[in-house]
């Protein structure tokens, strides 16, 4: 018998030869594999994505799928850690996608427009374990309104994993206990600032303020909060303390620790006051100070990375 003969059949995009073909496949796949450094960036709802995913234990927030009529509710963490699933007719047929997700890739935002591709066309019942982005799916802003915001309802604990009314296995509400345990009270802080603020107590002797901010250059950022810091004006009170920073999804989240009896409403005018003075700082253009530039080094020696 004959052999077939490969390039015969190989089928080559338009214009292009052989060798350019897989050049151009080479490069997909590692554009594939590259880290988007911002991936929620374009998206009027980035701060608080960020927070869903870093900062916030239970909570859920619905957004509108375009050129669709159909409502996701995106959430934290999801029954197992899975990534999408959508409830029987009877009991909604709400869709759900997660972002605190056992399986993903290294592509938060790949990943959620994955599951939000996904769960658009899903039926009651369906689930999905991972979030891992194959390549195929459209982009956050294909699928959501770049102008989008969302407003995160936050849950003191896991029971709207179950639907009211439905008969819950002793083994689900097993793992409901379980989750609850790990609940740290979180409550946003309604500041008038730049960003999303967050106000958590997870026990242990205090609590924190986690502040997503995302409209200034991370250096710049730094700077500003080393100059408010050696002027002495960064604590929210005399019982609070400035931490440092946590960088994640390409952001800057300023943190500060907090008396364990205190509330998020207690730091309001605080955060407010200080969002206009980094607002001043921000625009200032001279050179650090000695005494700036060493508490500038101070807060890059206690940052800490989330990847």
């Amino acid at each position: 018998m004959a052999k077939k003969n490969r390039k015969e059949k190989e089928q080559l995009p338009e214009g292009m030869s052989r060798r350019q073909a897989k050049l151009a496949a080479r490069a997909a796949e590692r554009a594939a594999l590259e880290k988007d450094p911002r991936p929620y960036a374009g998206l009027a709802a980035e701060a608080d994505l960020v927070a869903l995913q870093e900062f916030i234990p239970s909570a859920t927030a619905t957004v509108k799928l375009k050129d669709s009529d159909r409502e996701v509710e995106i959430a934290t963490v999801l029954p197992g850690a899975g990534a999408a699933l959508v409830r029987d007719a009877e009991f909604g047929g709400t869709r759900f996608v997660a972002l605190q997700v056992r399986k993903h890739s290294h592509n938060p935002g790949r990943d959620l427009a994955y599951a939000l591709n996904w769960v658009k066309d899903a039926t009651g019942g369906d689930s999905l374990e991972s979030t891992v982005a194959d390549g195929d799916q459209p982009t956050l802003t294909d699928l959501i309104d770049a102008e989008t915001t969302i407003d995160i309802q936050v849950h003191d604990d896991f029971s709207w994993w179950t639907p009211e009314g439905s008969d819950v296995p002793f083994e689900v509400q097993h793992a409901i206990n379980q989750a609850n345990q790990t609940v740290a009270p979180t409550r946003r802080v309604e500041a008038d600032v730049a960003g999303s603020a967050w106000w958590a107590n997870p026990g242990g002797g205090k609590a924190y303020l986690r502040w997503v901010r995302v409209d200034e250059d991370e250096n710049a950022l730094l700077n500003a909060l080393a100059r408010i810091a050696a002027r002495g004006e960064l604590q929210l009170a005399d019982d609070t303390k400035f931490a440092g920073v946590f960088r994640t999804h390409g952001l800057v989240v300023p943190v500060w620790d907090l008396p364990a009896d205190s509330e998020a409403e207690d730091y309001i005018r605080e955060l407010e006051r200080v969002d206009k003075l980094i607002a001043a700082e921000l625009a200032n253009d001279a050179p650090l100070s000695a005494e700036e530039r060493k508490q500038l080094e101070n807060i890059k020696s206690r940052q800490v990375t989330i990847r």
